[in-house]
């Protein structure tokens, strides 16, 4: 399944439909204002909350948690070890992890687990300007989660190239 996102989503305070690929409202990204730390959420086409995204408080470097109905559920930074600054890692509470690399800044990367591809993100397919694909892969994948992850890395990575 294919979801089409509109690149200017991850603004603070901006909310967001992502359509499925046939251009039917999936997800709505609510991007929270007037918070201390950045704060978004993801939501139903019914308006239900599906994932809280969060920027960590106090940690030494820049992440994000995502918790669904309250509890957490995983947590994204950039891989500490990597050469590549493109690479980030998804730690999930059940001590499984997901791996994100690629070209996030051009939209052009995949989200991983053990070897196996679950996610692509690109522009490539698109004709619209300022929108970005996420296929999803995997049929048993979950689809709010890795748009979660989607807009945790992107995230990151626009503050990282701000903060310089």
């Amino acid at each position: 399944m294919r979801y089409l996102v509109r690149d200017r989503l991850l603004g603070i305070g901006e909310d967001y439909w992502i359509e499925d690929e046939h251009g039917r409202k999936a997800f709505l990204v609510d991007g929270k204002a007037l918070r201390l730390r950045d704060t978004f959420e993801l939501q139903d086409t019914q308006g239900r909350v599906l994932i809280d995204i969060r920027q960590k408080m106090f940690a030494l470097r820049d992440t994000m948690v995502i918790e669904r109905d309250g509890q957490p559920l995983a947590t994204v930074r950039r891989k500490r070890l990597s050469l590549l600054r493109n690479h980030y890692r998804v730690s999930l509470v059940d001590d499984t992890e997901l791996d994100v690399s690629g070209k996030i800044l051009d939209r052009e990367f995949v989200v991983e687990y053990d070897g196996e591809l679950l996610a692509v993100i690109s522009r490539r397919w698109l004709h619209l300007r300022e929108t970005y694909g996420v296929d999803v892969v995997r049929e048993d994948a979950d689809p709010a989660l890795l748009i979660a992850v989607t807009v945790c890395v992107i995230h990151l990575a626009d503050r990282e190239r701000e903060d310089g």
